[in-house]
């Protein structure tokens, strides 16, 4: 089984976990994260405007619009924290070792959609992210990231933690001396997952996986991570999850009598009609693979992406 030990390593702005590191001297603590996420993650916190010094209370910043690019200034003394943003965040960025990052959302500095850019007293484009988080996301193209403004929405939340938990898997197997055949085993135990997010990076990851025990380590390490990594970026759609219940059922179909096939079926099919939540396939799914100790399947990541309580997968889709 694979190792459910794992942590994933989530880096956040820091007001999100209730520290008292807002301009106003507050904080954003967000529910999901402090109450639901917090058992399973360990947190890296990050408030790049206080590691820049500048304190709390503190004025507010926003991006204004120059010849050179967005310039991070303090709203009513026109101070310029451009150069030190930067430089803080290449720096965070050289050392950023997580499986993802949770990002407050309208921050000039962390915000990773829809920031204001002002000139003069007027915005004249509202299509930025925070000049830190900017940063971050470019030198970490694959990163599972996010804020906690989009977290509230059921699908992309299901999506993200689904992200950082494969993160976090494949970091544990790279961290030690892996054997080629880890990696086959790791592979086999995430395909039906891949393939419910990016069909054609399941086929390439294969052709990978089998050269396991000839090719240089390192270099396939590093294909096979940064493949793994944005296959699961892509979005599963009801669609792909069907073909992969399918493929599910196929494994295990001779194994059941015809009320249980007809049982799965059935729960298929109002998944793909959209009147029940992939948690109950999945669910059936997963119990009649251990009933029948049909090991291939019911060790399969795509049934067991995250820790079963955070309950993720209940929502209908749209």
């Amino acid at each position: 089984m694979m190792n459910a030990d794992v942590r994933p390593r989530l880096a956040v702005s820091s007001c999100l976990l209730g520290d008292p590191v807002r301009f106003n001297g507050g904080h954003s603590r967000d529910r999901f994260l402090t109450t639901e996420l917090s058992e399973y993650v360990d947190w890296v916190r990050v408030c790049p405007e206080m590691e820049i010094g500048l304190g709390t209370p503190r004025e507010t910043l926003r991006l204004e619009r120059s010849p050179e690019g967005p310039r991070l200034v303090t709203r009513r003394g026109r101070a310029d924290l451009t150069a030190p943003m930067r430089s803080l965040a290449t720096a965070r960025a050289a050392t950023l070792d997580v499986d993802g990052y949770v990002f407050k959302a309208k921050s000039p500095s962390c915000g990773i959609h829809g920031i204001p850019l002002y000139a003069g007293d007027g915005v004249v484009d509202r299509r930025n992210r925070g000049l830190f988080a900017g940063a971050v996301i470019d030198a970490h193209p694959s990163l599972a990231v996010e804020d906690e403004g989009r977290l509230r929405d059921a699908a992309l939340r299901e999506a993200f933690v689904e992200r950082i938990f494969a993160a976090a898997r494949l970091r544990s197997l790279l961290a030690e001396p892996w054997r080629p055949r880890d990696l086959v085993d790791f592979h086999a135990r995430h395909k039906m997952q891949v393939l419910a997010h990016a069909p054609e990076a399941y086929r390439a990851l294969g052709r990978l996986v089998a050269t396991a025990g000839t090719a240089p380590r390192e270099p396939l390490a590093r294909s096979y991570a940064g493949a793994f990594r944005a296959a699961l970026a892509r979005k599963a759609t009801v669609g792909r999850n069907v073909n992969v219940l399918h493929h599910c059922l196929g494994m295990i179909s001779e194994r059941l009598d015809r009320a249980r096939r007809a049982d799965l079926v059935e729960v298929i099919e109002s998944y793909q009609a959209r009147q029940v939540a992939l948690s109950v396939p999945v669910t059936l799914l997963r119990h009649h693979a251990r009933g029948e100790n049909a090991a291939y399947v019911y060790e399969q990541s795509y049934l067991s992406p995250y820790p079963d309580p955070l309950r993720l997968r209940n929502h209908v889709p749209c």
